[in-house]
């Protein structure tokens, strides 16, 4: 009978403690999809904002994914550029029958669209401190890339200041035979599939994938070469990965589920760990016996860790091991899909407008001839390449958005924005918008930057072009980028030209950055 009592006991307490434990979810779960975004909802309703009234518990998730598949079933024509309908069809649903400045919802929490390149500007300064980066409480983003773009205060500027160093030109510069010997051996395999006769069809869009994965490997880790191929495409993997998480209604306990999703999303982040771990112990071993190189991103990132260490006089290194693993994710993530689909449009892009392909390789020609191998200093004097890049870059943002939330109450263009809510810059939108750019906004005229981008569009340019971000949070590896873009589009110009295939199908597409969503198969000929 007592161990039939005790029995009994133990049993009431863990039902009362699963009592208690669903009541916590459950409400939970009730103040995150219901009394706070309509507490938030009647904030911005009350001075005025429009946009789409709160729908529990998915908000906008459900007519975002019906409008996102009418949007894909069916292709653009080339050459039209005119791509935010299909690309970020809520969005322009929403603007175009609320206005620039509206609301939207990403399940239970507000998100409002900022398509003012003024505001824009003043968010992405945040001269007062009060927008910071999006999080997510589920933390899925940190499995990916939990680098600079994830930090805020004391710790973002203590990695930036450590970071710039490795994206200074002079530090590019001894970057450049590992730009060199990828170019050329993505040019060389195309001659090869080519041959010497008629063109020939090659999908380029995994070619620069593995292109720009090629770039960041050598780049980052130089002689660990192999291991960072494997860990470029557990990272391609993540990404993808992590986008369908992110496009999930979030709730308490979603990471903890045994789903396979989310088993997976845990197998590559310790996968890529213990590689970047293994890199990151041999490279201090060799800095501890005075072997080290810094001609790479991992040498120069803990050569000025150490500097900064020793300034500060502190004892434990300011970047630890953890972060420098974060930021080396990073520079995957963010190395290698911006500059691949940035060199997919551009290809798309000349093939569309032939004229443009034959000015640019006029000039590609003019300061490199056929055989010369491209260096920085002939880089930097290509102009029309430049313009090209720059147009795409802005027919085609590779981030078609970018999002800040508040954490207190800010003011902002004469509204109050409560905490919790998101403000979202549809940069896709601003580089489109015929207000900022003309009539001709969905035209391809690289002209427009013939003087720079600071007088691209008259007087507002300057804040309606936010490729790269803009202010402080300005992407730290853009000239990288765009050096590695005016190297590789050189070499494809000086022995190829090229055309759209008969089977192309024009479909920008946002994954993790605005992609191809059906390839971007491209005719070749030797030249």
């Amino acid at each position: 009978m007592a161990i039939g009592a005790v029995l009994s006991q133990q049993w009431s307490l863990l039902f009362s403690v699963a009592a208690l434990v669903a009541l916590w979810w459950a409400w939970r779960v009730l103040e995150l999809a219901w009394i706070t975004p309509r507490r938030l909802d009647r904030a911005l309703r009350a001075q005025g904002l429009g946009g789409r009234a709160y729908r529990f518990p998915f908000g906008d998730l459900r007519e975002f994914s019906r409008l996102v598949a009418v949007a894909r079933s069916v292709p653009m024509l080339p050459p039209s550029h005119n791509i935010t309908a299909r690309v970020a069809p809520l969005y322009h649903s929403v603007i175009k029958e609320h206005g620039k400045i509206s609301v939207t919802w990403f399940g239970p929490t507000p998100r409002v669209i900022v398509n003012d390149p003024k505001l824009v500007r003043e968010i992405l300064a945040n001269k007062s401190g009060h927008f910071r980066k999006r999080k997510f409480s589920n933390g899925i983003v940190r499995r990916l890339a939990n680098g600079l773009v994830s930090h805020d205060g004391e710790k973002w500027a203590a990695h930036r200041k450590i970071i710039n160093p490795a994206f200074h030109l002079e530090k590019l510069k001894k970057m450049m035979p590992a730009f060199v010997a990828c170019c050329n051996e993505l040019v060389t395999r195309w001659e090869d599939r080519v041959g010497s006769d008629e063109a020939k069809e090659i999908d380029v869009w995994p070619e620069f994938q593995n292109l720009t994965g090629d770039v960041i490997s050598r780049a980052a880790f130089g002689s660990s070469f192999s291991e960072g191929r494997r860990i470029f495409q557990i990272q391609s993997e993540q990404a993808q990965n992590v986008v369908k998480m992110l496009n999930t209604l979030y709730l308490p306990g979603f990471k903890f589920l045994p789903m396979q999703l989310n088993r997976r999303v845990k197998a590559n982040g310790r996968e890529v760990e213990w590689l970047l771990k293994g890199i990151i112990g041999r490279r201090e071993r060799a800095m501890r016996e005075g072997n080290a190189s810094n001609d790479d991103l991992l040498g120069v990132l803990m050569e000025c860790n150490a500097a900064e260490t020793k300034e500060a006089g502190s004892s434990k290194p300011i970047m630890t091991m953890d972060d420098i693993i974060g930021e080396l994710k990073l520079f995957y993530f963010a190395g290698m899909d911006t500059t691949a689909v940035l060199l997919t449009w551009t290809l798309v892009a000349l093939s569309m407008h032939p004229e443009w392909q034959d000015r640019a390789r006029e000039e590609v020609l003019r300061v490199f001839g056929k055989e010369d191998q491209p260096d920085l200093d002939g880089v930097n004097q290509l102009k029309v390449v430049a313009m090209v890049l720059h147009e795409v870059l802005r027919l085609y943002p590779p981030v078609i958005q970018f999002d800040r939330q508040t954490y207190t109450e800010v003011e902002l263009g004469g509204v109050r924005y409560p905490p919790g809510v998101i403000l979202s810059l549809p940069i896709v939108f601003l580089h489109h918008d015929p207000d900022v750019w003309g009539e001709d906004a969905d035209e391809f005229r690289p002209e427009r930057f013939a003087e720079g981008v600071s007088k691209a569009s008259g007087n507002s340019s300057s804040s309606a072009f936010f490729p790269f971000g803009w202010g402080p949070r300005i992407c730290v590896g853009q000239n990288f980028a765009l050096i590695e873009a005016k190297m590789a589009l050189s070499r494809i110009l000086q022995r190829f030209e090229f055309g759209l295939s008969p089977c192309y199908r024009h479909a920008p597409f946002p994954v993790s950055t605005l992609q191809p969503d059906h390839g971007a198969p491209i005719l070749l000929k030797k030249l």
